[in-house]
């Protein structure tokens, strides 16, 4: 058994290897004749890349050429172009600087005329709007000029009434009927410089006797306007004012300073009380003016009181120092100028409306003339008719007796003579 398997290797083993090298020979033949082939196709796709790449080159060479050469032509048509973008510039700018001198020749020669025509008219509306102009200035300025001295004036006369109320204060001091008469009297030089006029349009200490025989006299009453009437009186606080004023203690002055406000009170408690404002009925406003001739005590003690005034107010008593006075004189001087132009107005309103009465008589004085002078026409016409035309009229007659032989001085004229007829 082992050596029936020994020779069977030994004789079977070279045929297996034979087989194995036959198989692998056949193997290596067909991988090779693959190969081959692969290596022809690839062959065959290089070269025709290698051509595709030769065709390709040529194609960008010719399509560089043919770039090369329009972009020649173009550079050449661009100069072109910009030789005659320069040329037809310049027969533009030509053209258009005849056509401007051409219109502008024109324009001069045809148009001056109408110009002028336009401006003289707007010349001549500026120099009476120069005119217009000068002329409300110069009002303006006579305006202002007047309104500057009216103030310079009230200034004036502010500076004058306080040095007056320093010069005075001493002698005023402890007398009470002094201060009141000075009240009165810087009262009344108000009045005086406010333009209305003393009698007439403000009475001074203007007496009334009541029903139970007791007399009130204001200090002054200024007229207004339809019949109203104003009550303004003086109050002179001077002694507490002076001693606050002149006081080195900050304590006395305070003292003095409360005593001054609480005499303004008492005066207008006291002018309260005296219901002036009742003297002339219904006519009459329903408050009445204290008046303080002292501006400064005046300012010091609203100030210091804020409340002063309202409580005046609350008693129908309104409180003023000689510049609000003086405003409030002005303002009424100023409604009696209204007053009188307004009845001037109607004063004129009347005269014309006479004067039209007048200028209709006068028409129909004129109608009425017209119709007697035609009928006196027409009467003049029939009385010459008679004269001149029908049978036996007196012109013919008259020439009939003069051909008769008559010798007259004057003779009838002739048209007068050919005019006539001595028909029926």
């Amino acid at each position: 058994m082992t050596f029936d398997l020994s020779s069977l290797l030994l004789f079977g083993l070279p045929l297996v290897l034979c087989a194995g090298l036959l198989v692998y020979a056949l193997n290596l033949r067909s991988a090779l004749q693959r190969s081959e082939q692969q290596a022809q196709a690839e062959a065959a796709i290089t070269i025709s890349l290698r051509s595709e790449r030769d065709q390709a080159l040529q194609n960008a060479i010719r399509l560089e050429a043919e770039l090369d050469s329009e972009r020649k032509q173009g550079l050449g048509r661009i100069e072109s172009l910009n030789e005659a973008k320069e040329a037809l510039t310049h027969q533009f700018k030509n053209l258009a600087n005849e056509i401007l001198e051409d219109k502008s020749k024109r324009f001069t020669e045809q148009n001056v005329a109408n110009l002028d025509a336009l401006l003289k008219p707007l010349q001549t509306k500026l120099s009476e709007f120069k005119e217009q102009v000068n002329t409300s200035y110069g009002n303006e300025a006579r305006e202002r000029f007047a309104l500057k001295g009216e103030i310079e004036r009230l200034a004036n006369l502010n500076l004058r009434m306080s040095d007056e109320t320093r010069s005075l204060t001493q002698a005023l001091k402890g007398d009470s009927k002094v201060q009141g008469n000075w009240g009165e009297l810087v009262l009344e030089s108000i009045l005086e410089s406010s333009g209305l006029r003393k009698g007439e349009e403000y009475l001074v200490q203007d007496s009334h006797t009541q029903t139970d025989g007791s007399r009130l006299q204001p200090d002054v009453v200024v007229k207004l306007p339809e019949g109203r009437s104003l009550v303004v009186d003086s109050k002179v606080s001077i002694t507490a004012y002076s001693r606050h004023a002149e006081a080195t203690d900050p304590t006395v002055s305070e003292q003095e300073l409360a005593a001054h406000i609480q005499s303004l009170r008492q005066h207008i408690q006291g002018l309260s009380s005296k219901n002036y404002s009742s003297l002339y009925g219904i006519g009459s406003v329903d408050f009445v003016l204290m008046f303080v001739p002292i501006e400064t005590a005046f300012l010091l003690a609203l100030k210091t009181a804020p409340n002063l005034y309202q409580e005046a107010l609350a008693k129908n008593i309104v409180l003023v120092c000689p510049s609000t006075l003086m405003a409030t004189l002005r303002t009424v001087a100023h409604l009696w100028r209204q007053d009188s132009q307004n009845r001037n107005a109607l004063e004129i309103a009347k005269q014309c409306g006479t004067l039209y009465d007048k200028f209709v008589g006068f028409v129909d004085d004129l109608e009425k003339l017209g119709q007697r002078l035609d009928q006196a026409q027409t009467s003049y016409h029939e009385a010459f008719n008679k004269l001149k035309s029908g049978k036996g009229n007196l012109i013919r007659t008259a020439e009939k007796v003069r051909e008769l032989g008559v010798k007259p001085s004057k003779n009838i004229s002739a048209p007068l003579i050919e005019s006539s007829t001595d028909s029926e």
